[in-house]
C-alpha cells in the first residue's frame, strides 16, 4: 500500500510540474509585446491600439477613467505576421481631456497596466519629437529608449510624442523584438504619432502598418508607410510617408495640399522622414533633395509653420523659408538629430550648394569625438557635451509655439549624478490667432487606379528633377568630394 501510494504521489507530482510548465511556456507565449497607442482620426475621443502575440489568442482590452459610459472597442481579426500574431483595436467614445489606464491582451494573460492622456481640445499643448534610433543591438536600442525617456521625464505634460521614423536598422523580428524590450513601457505610458522611416521595412511590404494602429483611411497606399493627420489643440499635424516612389508621389503632394487646406487651425505641423534641407551624408542624393522643389512648394502655398523630419542623423534648423529663401512668415524645417548613437558629421563639400550657408539658423553635429556646432561661419566650435541622443519639445500657448532641443550626454554627469542634458537650440514662432481658413471641403482619398495613373508621372517627375537641376549640382561638387575623399574626410 506504501508503495502504490507513494508511486501514485509521485505520477501527481510529475504531472503538477508539467502542468505547470505548460501553463507558464503557455502564458510566456501569450504575453503582449510591441504595445503601442497611436494617434489615429479624433485625439479627443479615439486611439489606435496595436500589440503582439507569440501564438494566437483572442483580443481584450480593459480600459477604465472618464465619468462617462464604457468607450465602444472595435477589434480587427488577429493574424499572422512575420512568425508572431498581431492584434489591433480601435477605441472609440473617450473623454476629451482624461487619463486613461488600460491592459490589453487575452481573456487568460494581460499586459501590464498603461496609461494615455486624451486632448482637452484648448490651445495649450506639449508633445516631444525623435528621430533615428535606427538600432541594431539591445544596447543601442536602450541607447535610443534613455534618450526619449529623458525628454517625457523633462516634460511630463507632453501629452504624445512623434518618432520621425528608422525605429530600427534592419527591421528583422529580432531587431523590434529588441525595441519592445527597449520601448514597450514607454509606449504604454503615451501616446505615439509614427512616421515611416525608410529603414522601417526594408522592402518587405506592410512592416510599419502592422507595427502600429494609424488611421489609414485617407493613406495613398501603405505599403511601405503612411500618409495620415490629426488635428490636436489649436493645431493640425499631417505625417507624410516620404518612402512613397522613393520620395513623395504626386498624390501624396496633392492629398497634402488638399488635407493642409481643410484645416482652419492656427499652427500647421508636417512630420516626415526624409529631409530636405541637411549637410549630413544623404543630402547629396536627389531623393531627399527632390522635396526642396517638389514638397516645398505645396508646404509655402498652405502656410505651413513647422516641418520635422529625421533620415540624417545630424540637428539643423533653418531660418523661416518660402522659395527656398529666407521669409519672415516662411517655413521653418527642423532636422531633429538622433535618438539612437549612429551620428552623421557635416559633408562640407555640400555647403552653399544643396543647402545655402544663409539658410542655416542653427546647427549640432558630433565628429571624431566631439560635438560640433555652427556659429554663422563655421562649423569647427566643439562642445563635449554636445556628444549624445538628441530629443525635442514642442510647446503651443495660443499664438505662441516654442520648441526647444536637447542633446543627453553619452558620458558626462550633472551636479546630482545625472546624465548632463543641454539646451543645443531654442526658438519662438509668433502669430495672431483665429485667421485660419478653410479652402478645400471636398473628398482627399485617392481611389487605387488613380494613385496607379500616377506612378509613372511621380518617376518622370523625380527624373526631370535628378537630371535638369541635381546632376548639374552634383557634378560641380565632385572635385570637392574627391578632395575630401583625399584628406580623410567622410564621403
Amino acid at each position: 500500500m506504501k508503495k502504490s501510494v507513494s508511486v501514485i504521489m509521485t505520477i501527481v507530482l510529475i504531472l503538477g510540474m508539467l502542468l505547470c510548465s505548460v501553463s507558464a511556456f503557455a502564458e510566456e507565449n501569450d504575453t503582449p509585446f510591441r504595445i503601442s497607442v497611436s494617434v489615429n482620426g479624433n485625439t479627443s475621443t479615439t486611439r489606435g491600439f496595436c500589440w503582439y502575440t507569440r501564438t494566437e489568442t483572442d483580443s481584450l482590452i480593459e480600459i477604465e477613467g472618464g465619468n462617462a459610459s464604457q468607450p465602444e472597442i472595435k477589434y480587427d481579426d488577429v493574424f499572422e505576421w512575420e512568425g508572431n500574431y498581431c492584434h489591433k483595436a480601435l477605441v472609440t467614445g473617450l473623454e476629451p481631456g482624461n487619463v486613461y489606464t488600460y491592459t490589453v491582451g487575452s481573456k487568460d494573460v494581460r499586459s501590464e497596466e498603461g496609461t494615455f492622456v486624451t486632448d482637452n481640445g484648448d490651445d495649450s499643448f506639449s508633445f516631444i519629437a525623435v528621430a533615428d534610433v535606427q538600432a541594431s543591438s539591445a544596447e543601442n536600442f536602450e541607447k535610443g529608449a534613455n534618450t526619449l525617456k529623458a525628454g517625457l521625464e523633462m516634460f511630463p505634460d507632453a501629452e504624445f510624442y512623434v518618432n520621425c521614423g528608422d525605429f530600427t536598422n534592419d527591421s528583422t523580428n529580432e531587431e523590434w523584438d529588441y525595441y519592445a524590450d527597449s520601448f514597450d513601457s514607454i509606449n504604454m505610458s503615451t501616446t505615439i504619432a509614427p512616421v515611416a522611416g525608410n529603414h522601417d521595412g526594408l522592402g518587405v511590404w506592410n512592416w510599419f502598418n502592422n507595427l502600429f494602429n494609424m488611421d489609414t483611411s485617407e493613406a495613398v497606399q501603405t505599403l511601405n508607410g503612411v500618409n495620415y493627420s490629426f488635428d490636436y489643440g489649436n493645431a493640425h499635424i499631417a505625417v507624410i510617408n516620404t518612402n512613397d516612389m522613393l520620395s513623395t508621389s504626386l498624390s501624396q503632394l496633392d492629398w497634402l495640399k488638399k488635407d493642409m487646406n481643410s484645416s482652419d487651425k492656427d499652427w500647421k505641423i508636417v512630420c516626415m522622414h526624409k529631409s530636405p534641407y541637411t549637410l549630413g551624408k544623404d543630402g547629396k542624393w536627389p531623393d531627399a533633395l527632390y522635396l526642396q522643389e517638389s514638397l516645398a512648394s505645396v508646404l509655402d502655398s498652405c502656410d505651413v509653420d513647422l516641418v520635422l523630419s529625421g533620415h540624417d542623423h545630424q540637428y539643423v534648423r533653418t531660418k523661416p523659408l518660402t522659395n527656398g529663401k529666407p521669409a519672415e512668415d516662411g517655413v521653418t524645417y527642423v532636422l531633429a538629430g538622433t535618438a539612437g548613437s549612429k551620428r552623421y558629421e557635416v559633408r562640407e563639400f555640400m555647403a552653399d550648394q544643396f543647402l545655402d550657408n544663409d539658410n542655416i539658423a542653427a546647427l549640432t553635429i558630433q565628429k571624431d569625438g566631439y560635438g560640433n556646432y555652427w556659429n554663422g561661419e563655421n562649423w569647427e566650435n566643439t562642445k563635449e557635451e554636445n556628444i549624445g541622443g538628441c530629443f525635442n519639445s514642442v510647446s503651443i500657448e495660443g499664438g505662441t509655439l516654442t520648441f526647444n532641443s536637447y542633446i543627453l550626454s553619452d558620458e558626462l554627469t550633472d551636479d546630482n549624478g545625472g546624465r548632463l542634458i543641454t539646451n543645443i537650440d531654442s526658438f519662438t514662432l509668433t502669430k495672431e490667432t483665429g485667421k485660419g481658413k478653410v479652402t478645400y471641403t471636398g473628398d482627399k482619398t485617392t481611389s487605387e487606379a488613380l494613385y496607379a495613373l500616377g506612378v509613372v508621372p511621380s518617376f518622370v517627375s523625380l527624373a526631370i528633377y535628378t537630371f535638369a537641376r541635381w546632376l548639374p549640382q552634383f557634378l560641380w561638387i565632385v572635385p570637392k568630394m574627391i578632395v575630401a575623399l583625399i584628406n580623410g574626410a567622410s564621403f
